[in-house]
Formats: C-alpha cells, sequence, structure tokens
C-alpha cells in the first residue's frame, strides 16, 4: 500500500528553515547548516554527482529516505523561484538539468504550469492543492511510496489533514532562535504519531514516528 512519508530535518528549537527566506536564500538565512549532517553523507553526495562522503549511521538513514520512493511532493518554496506568476522565462528548478529526483515530482502553486520535463526521470508537475497533488502522486507512483518534501508550511497543511503516513524528523544539534517552526498550524496533528525508532549519531538523532 503507498504510504505519504515526510523526511524533514529540524533544529533542536523546532525550526526547519533560517528567517527571510528568498531566492537568494531558500533555506532562510544560515539554514544550510542544518542539512550538514546530510552533505557529508556518501549517500547525498552520490544523489549529486558528487564523489566521497561518510558512512555509517546518517549513511544509512540518507540511503532509507530513497528507497521505495517513487513519486515526491513539494512546496513552491523548495523549488524556488519566488512567489507570484513564474513570468515568460519560468523558473527551472535549484538542481540543474538532471533533478536528484528521478521520478515525478508535484509541486504545490497557486500558478499552474505546464509539466517541466527533466533528465533521469524527473518531471515537474505544477498543482494547486494538497488532496489534489496526493492523489496524482499516488498514481504516479505506481505502488511505492510518496516522498513529501518542504516547507514548513506544506508540512503542517498535510499535518493538519491527517494525510501523512510516515514522518521522520533528523534532529541536529543545533539553535536557530529564528525562522520557519514545523510544528504549528497543524491542529495538533502531530499528537497521532507513535515513535517506532530513534538512529542517534553525533550530527543528528534520526527518530521515525509512524501514524496511530
Amino acid at each position: 500500500m503507498t504510504k505519504l512519508r515526510f523526511q524533514i530535518t529540524m533544529s533542536l528549537d523546532g525550526y526547519v528553515a533560517g528567517p527571510n527566506q528568498s531566492v537568494k536564500n531558500p533555506l532562510g538565512e544560515g539554514g544550510e547548516r542544518l542539512h550538514d549532517w546530510a552533505w557529508a553523507t556518501r549517500t547525498f553526495r552520490a544523489s549529486h554527482g558528487m564523489e566521497g562522503g561518510e558512512t555509517g549511521p546518517d549513511d544509512d538513514i540518507a540511503a532509507e529516505t530513497l528507497q521505495n520512493i517513487g513519486a515526491t511532493i513539494m512546496g513552491r518554496h523548495m523549488f524556488g523561484g519566488g512567489d507570484g506568476p513564474w513570468g515568460d522565462d519560468p523558473w527551472r528548478g535549484w538542481w540543474g538539468d538532471n533533478p536528484p529526483f528521478h521520478t515525478p515530482v508535484f509541486v504545490l502553486t497557486h500558478h499552474r504550469r505546464e509539466p517541466l520535463v527533466m533528465e533521469g526521470g524527473t518531471t515537474f508537475h505544477f498543482v494547486g492543492g494538497i488532496h489534489e497533488a496526493l492523489e496524482q502522486a499516488k498514481t504516479a507512483a505506481g505502488g511505492k511510496d510518496v516522498r513529501l518534501g518542504g516547507g514548513a508550511d506544506v508540512a503542517q497543511q498535510y499535518l493538519k489533514a491527517g494525510l501523512i503516513d510516515e514522518m521522520e524528523i533528523h534532529a541536529v544539534p543545533l539553535l536557530r532562535g529564528d525562522g520557519a517552526r514545523l510544528f504549528e498550524n497543524t491542529g495538533g496533528g502531530q499528537a497521532g504519531f507513535e515513535c517506532v525508532r530513534v538512529v542517534s549519531s553525533p550530527a543528528a538523532s534520526h527518530v521515525t514516528y509512524r501514524k496511530r
């Protein structure tokens, strides 16, 4: 059965992005530090066409996040390009001609556009709502799972609607103090999950929750 799996990195005080997110700073000011644990792994580097990287618990978790994924959902800010209409020369994403997804990707946006076909099996589809995106993603996944990416607003909408089946929080020992918090405007949806696993390293604690 296809599951909606949500994975995100969060600071110890609950932030998933820094303040003042923009085209120049898509993760907010200083937000890239949240992801140091992932960028150091062999799996992440290989998925972005780079060599080297560390093995161990963090790399094992990074590899798991890619397993059995048939489609991805993300918000407009994660795809990038700013707000408002796309214009005559629309944004094509942060990842170059061969994005690391290699599956259909459904981007939530108020401004629809034609699908964007990229190399490596990634096609970006631009859809208007969380239910529409999930329905299309499940169909495209062909029996595999659907991965839910960021940002915080998209995750909050899916949590509030009770649509997430599995959630993995990569908690890093970093105190941000400001930015985008994950567990706001959720209607308490996170209370419907139970912890089923914790894997820790000096860089992060990876906590897996499943819907009760």
